[in-house]
């Protein structure tokens, strides 16, 4: 990739060591996921089993409105349910009548379990074989788990794009599948970029319907968008894909070798590459160096929550001039990471996992100039003068390839002016 990127580092961090750590743990569930890709799938239903509080979350974190008609619920369990003096599974399948005669629309009905429904050992992947056999041909019904025990909240999607990889058709098509759900005006530009090289086909997963949803086979090349898609990109291989190895498209660095990898595999050769990209990357440097102005020589300490602490560490400190002091992440697959691990210059720590009190530790005697956390950890943060971003906020934002690469920039450079602000006030004060 010699003239397309900048060189790597002398030493980069995939051999690094790795500092891991098993205790309590700070993070959203993966329930969380279903804010996302509800609006991505636009004929699928996500039904959670579970408590009220797993309503109360999502209704919360989606801000819906009393009037509106989400494609997400909650099939909620009872005290008697807990207890076992109820049949949960007769239960369920009346909601699920209920549901699918109210809403004829539904193609796709993941039932989500939850901690509650864990707890009870409740068998959804029995329940999803029964009532799709009952309700076939019009809707497929998966089960995936969201529960916080066993996920964090990225790993909700994670696992429902894995639900779906066995029921994708077969097919020996050469193509490219775009992995990971995007926000609809990022999808496009990526689409559009692929187009313009000459990349055909391209499908998505997932796709806006049950009907569009993608083949697989042994030409399949897979390119993942999202860093957190562990168990999907293993199932996409067992069904004979090859997966791309790249840095994620993060940045105009990362999106331009995300996008060179998927050129060399499909044959396009450099000259209609850098035709096709040459002015959305000068776009996206000018962007960057708008907020880079405020993000250089900052120190940025990265808490584990989303699973994209490492591609982020990349970016910000390779083309912003930060300075990256920890980079914690829930789950490091190097041969997923790994890309942007050799381009991450040695010297922060890398950790894996999480022991909470250990970790505020850590951050507490280096007082990074900014730290990437999770909701729990930001207020008390804040409250002892040190900047923070939510990590959640990098989910739910539009963020990938050149156009917004500005934007992402941004969103780390704001919480430093805030701060700067802030201080010039009380010291006027």
């Amino acid at each position: 990739m010699t003239g397309i990127t900048p060189p790597p580092p002398a030493q980069g961090c995939r051999n690094a060591p790795v500092l891991k750590e098993r205790g309590q743990r700070e993070v959203f569930c993966g329930l969380t996921g279903i804010i996302w890709l509800h609006r991505k799938m636009q004929d699928a239903f996500f039904l959670v089993v579970g408590s009220r509080t797993c309503a109360h979350l999502l209704q919360s974190a989606a801000g819906v409105m009393i009037f509106a008609e989400p494609r997400f619920g909650t099939a909620i369990l009872e005290e008697k349910d807990l207890a076992g003096l109820a049949d949960a599974n007769a239960e369920l399948d009346r909601e699920v009548d209920r549901l699918l005669s109210r809403r004829p629309d539904i193609r796709q009905l993941f039932l989500v379990g939850s901690c509650p429904s864990e707890v009870i050992k409740l068998d959804l992947h029995r329940a999803a074989e029964r009532l799709t056999e009952k309700h076939a041909p019009h809707v497929r019904v998966l089960n995936y788990s969201g529960s916080g025990i066993e996920t964090t909240f990225t790993e909700g999607e994670d696992a429902c794009l894995a639900a779906m990889v066995p029921t994708l058709p077969a097919t020996e098509e050469r193509q490219l599948l775009m992995v990971g759900a995007l926000p609809d005006v990022v999808e496009d530009q990526a689409l559009g970029l692929l187009r313009d090289m000459g990349v055909a086909p391209v499908r998505c997963l997932p796709a806006h319907r049950a009907a569009e949803a993608p083949g697989v086979g042994p030409n399949t090349v897979v390119a993942l968008t999202q860093p957190f898609l562990n168990e999907t990109a293993a199932l996409l291989e067992r069904r004979g894909a090859r997966l791309l190895s790249a840095p994620f498209p993060f940045g105009e660095e990362g999106t331009t070798a995300w996008l060179w990898a998927v050129a060399e595999a499909f044959g396009v050769d450099a000259e209609t590459f850098a035709r096709v990209t040459e002015a959305p990357r000068a776009r996206a440097r000018k962007a960057i160096a708008a907020a880079a102005e405020t993000l250089k020589d900052k120190s940025i300490f990265f808490f584990p929550d989303s699973q994209l602490e490492i591609p982020l560490a990349r970016f910000l400190t390779r083309e912003c001039g930060m300075k990256a002091v920890e980079v914690g992440a829930p789950f490091i697959n190097k041969q997923i990471v790994g890309p942007d691990l050799d381009l991450l210059a040695e010297g922060p720590v890398i950790a894996e996992g999480q022991d909470v009190d250990l970790q505020l530790a850590r951050c507490r005697a280096a007082r990074p100039d900014l730290s990437v956390c999770g909701l729990g950890l930001a207020n008390p943060l804040e409250a002892e003068g040190m900047a923070t971003k939510w990590a959640i906020e990098l989910v739910f934002t539009p963020v990938h390839f050149y156009e917004q690469a500005g934007d992402l920039a941004g969103l780390f450079a704001r919480p430093l002016r805030r701060r700067a602000l802030l201080t010039g006030l009380e010291g006027a004060a």
